[in-house]
Formats: C-alpha cells, sequence, structure tokens
C-alpha cells in the first residue's frame, strides 16, 4: 500500500490560523494575533510530505490573496496543490485561536473551505493514493459533506485506507445528531481514527469514559482508534488490545496544530508497516517537534528518527 504514487491524500479545510502572539488562557485575553497557513487535512499533508511521502490537497479557498498565501505555504512545504479549488464566491476562511500549552480557544469563519464537490474528487487520485483523510470540517457542511462521504465509498472500492481526525467542536458542527450520523456512515467505510479526550468530550456532549468509546467506535466501523490524552500519551486499540504509549515531559511553546503532527508521524509509520506502539511513539516524537515550535513545522523530518 506505501508503493502508491501517493502516501496521503488529504481532503477539508485550508485557512488562515490568526494565532495570538502570547500564551493566554482564552480570546477573551489575546491582543494581537500572528497569521500562518492553518487547516487540519493541509498541517497533516505537508507534515507527512517532510517525512519523505508524496502527498496531496484538495480544498478551497477563495480568489483573494489570503487563498493565494496558504495555497503557496502548503506548496512550499512539498504537497501538490494542483487540486485546490479557487472559489469565485466566498472569501478564504480563517480561525482565530488563542496561544496556549492547553487546548485552544478558537473562533472559526467558515467560508470557502466547504466548496468542494465531487468531482474535485477524482477516482484517478484515489487509485493512486494510500491513505484518504479528511476530519469534521469538510463533514459539517454542505456541499463538501456529500462530496466526501461519496469519495470515501469510492476511495475503499479503489483499495485506500481511510483515514479521519475527529476534530468535532460544536461551534464548527452544532448538529450533534447529524455528527454522528456522518461519522459513522464514514467510519462504515473500515477508517483510521483519531481522537482526543476534548474531542470525544465534545462529540458526545458530556464526561465520557474511553472504554465507552472504543466500544462504541469500533461498533461503527473503525477498524483502529488512536485515542490522545494530551501530556498523558495515548492508547491505541484495534478492537482486540490496547497500547498504551507515555510521552516525556516537554516546555511547550505552542499546542496548535499538535494532533495533526502526531497523526503524520503515526500514519507514516503505519504506511511502513510499524505496530502499533510503533506508530505511537512516531506520532509522540512528531509531536514533540510541532510542540516546541511556534507555528507549523518549516523542516524536514527523518522517519527513522522519531522511533
Amino acid at each position: 500500500m506505501n508503493k502508491r504514487e501517493y502516501g496521503l491524500v488529504a481532503v477539508g479545510e485550508l485557512l488562515g490560523d490568526f494565532i495570538g502572539t502570547e500564551i493566554s488562557t482564552n480570546l477573551f485575553d489575546t491582543q494581537k494575533f500572528e497569521r500562518f497557513q492553518g487547516g487540519s487535512p493541509a498541517n497533516l499533508a505537508s507534515n507527512m510530505a517532510r517525512l519523505g511521502f508524496k502527498t496531496a490537497i484538495i480544498s478551497a479557498v477563495g480568489t483573494d490573496n489570503l487563498g493565494k498565501y496558504l495555497v503557496e505555504k502548503v506548496t512550499e512545504a512539498g504537497v501538490d496543490t494542483s487540486l485546490v479549488i479557487y472559489d469565485k464566491t466566498e472569501p478564504s476562511s480563517i480561525v482565530l485561536v488563542s496561544r496556549t500549552t492547553e487546548t485552544p480557544d478558537f473562533i472559526p469563519y467558515r467560508t470557502a473551505d466547504r466548496m468542494i464537490n465531487p468531482e474535485n474528487i477524482p477516482d484517478e487520485l484515489l487509485q493512486k493514493c494510500s491513505v484518504f483523510h479528511t476530519t469534521c470540517w469538510p463533514l459539517s457542511k454542505q456541499p463538501s459533506q456529500a462530496s466526501v462521504l461519496d469519495a470515501a465509498k469510492r476511495a475503499k472500492k479503489a483499495g485506500c485506507i481511510l483515514s479521519a481526525d475527529l476534530n468535532y467542536a460544536e461551534r464548527v458542527w452544532p448538529n450533534r445528531k447529524e455528527a454522528h450520523a456522518v461519522i459513522k456512515e464514514y467510519l462504515s467505510n473500515e477508517a483510521l481514527i483519531k481522537l482526543s479526550e476534548d474531542d470525544a468530550e465534545r462529540f458526545y456532549g458530556r464526561a465520557v469514559e474511553m472504554e465507552e468509546v472504543f466500544k462504541d467506535f469500533h461498533s461503527w466501523g473503525a477498524t483502529l482508534i488512536c485515542y490522545t490524552l494530551g501530556g498523558k500519551g495515548s492508547v491505541v486499540s484495534d478492537g482486540k488490545e490496547l497500547v498504551f504509549n507515555k510521552p516525556e515531559a516537554i516546555n511547550v511553546v505552542d499546542a496548535t496544530g499538535a494532533g495533526d503532527s502526531f497523526w503524520s508521524g503515526f500514519l507514516a509509520a503505519y504506511l511502513s508497516g510499524k505496530s502499533s506502539k510503533e506508530c505511537a511513539q512516531a506520532g509522540a516524537n512528531m509531536a514533540k517537534i510541532k510542540l516546541t515550535t511556534v507555528g507549523p513545522i518549516k523542516h524536514e523530518v527523518k522517519l527513522e528518527g522519531l522511533f
């Protein structure tokens, strides 16, 4: 599977992250912002490109200068951006984010990122990729929701591994009932999924035990679940056994995008045939690089150095 031309095709949000310049508890205390290229699928594709995999992003931005900047930054990371859509009706999406050592406070302004149609995800590309990846953002709005669900079925038929980051947030996807139904449909394609403790609590709308998450998500079709616990590490479940990983303590300077970094290391190791334990370790070490870097990771990373 890792011998296909593209290691990863990521579908979803490419947007402007305007991140607070100083550590704060929330956006109420944030006074100044710095602009970065953001968007979970774009970050994942960029990080896997830095790990030596050929990747592509399918997303939608406006025809404005922010959209041009976003595409330029992802291209600089080595990602194929030839299928990015320049939508003429909507401006590029942005998110205001607090700089924090914990889960960031954020406000999304959703515009062009949802403008992905079925024809924008060609079968020819799916037949060339190992992993088809998406997030809650494109699944939360039309027309991208129907487009991604349609592409997921085609991707499975084409022999792709399906992947998802359950970056659920009520302010992004207010209809939790719909979110549950759509996620179940996506996971029915035997997907790998990553979610954090915070993601799970937001998705269920209440405190939830890890065991309940594993039971539900496996019953919905997930073949592998990676449950991240922040500074406490991660737990991987394949439905038969649990693999625990506890990272070393570090001085966090920017937590934004840490989950995307973790999943890039995990998937890179997974495509290289590594065990769940090795995949989790690779993810933790990739996240460490991000957590000690302000903004996106900017340099190439050797996969073998993550174990």
